[in-house]
């Protein structure tokens, strides 16, 4: 199992505080130092079941300079949206984590991170 957390963020230490209290076996990546590239951000969305714009921070300022609020969500703008992200990590929703069973969850509820736990343990 694998976090992507900003340590800055109240709901990535809330999620990593659960994963400590369950025993959980996980690697922690602080996503804004270590960026995943286009191909990462592609693969967690699929693993999410989400597209780019379901797990962007549009209230972001990073978000209001590039306008996002106006690009299209379609199947034309995805690798767009998927390069906004790679190029801005503070706009990719926290914390990400990736279960065993390749699936992944926005963990930003203490039940969406038991189901995360719930995917990973044999």
């Amino acid at each position: 199992m694998e976090i992507w957390i900003n340590p800055a963020c109240s709901k990535c230490r809330s999620a990593v505080k659960l994963l400590d209290e369950e025993g959980a076996a996980y690697t922690v990546r602080r996503y804004l130092d270590d960026v995943p590239d286009e191909n990462e951000i592609r693969a967690v969305l699929g693993r999410l079941g989400l597209e780019p714009w379901d797990i962007t921070r549009t209230g972001e300022d990073e978000a209001k300079e590039l306008g996002l609020k106006d690009w299209p969500r379609d199947a034309a703008a995805r690798d767009r949206w998927i390069a906004a992200l790679a190029g801005h990590p503070k706009l990719i929703q926290r914390p990400i984590i990736t279960a065993d069973d390749g699936t992944a969850v926005v963990g930003r509820t203490e039940e969406a991170v038991r189901e995360a736990l719930s995917r990973s343990v044999g």
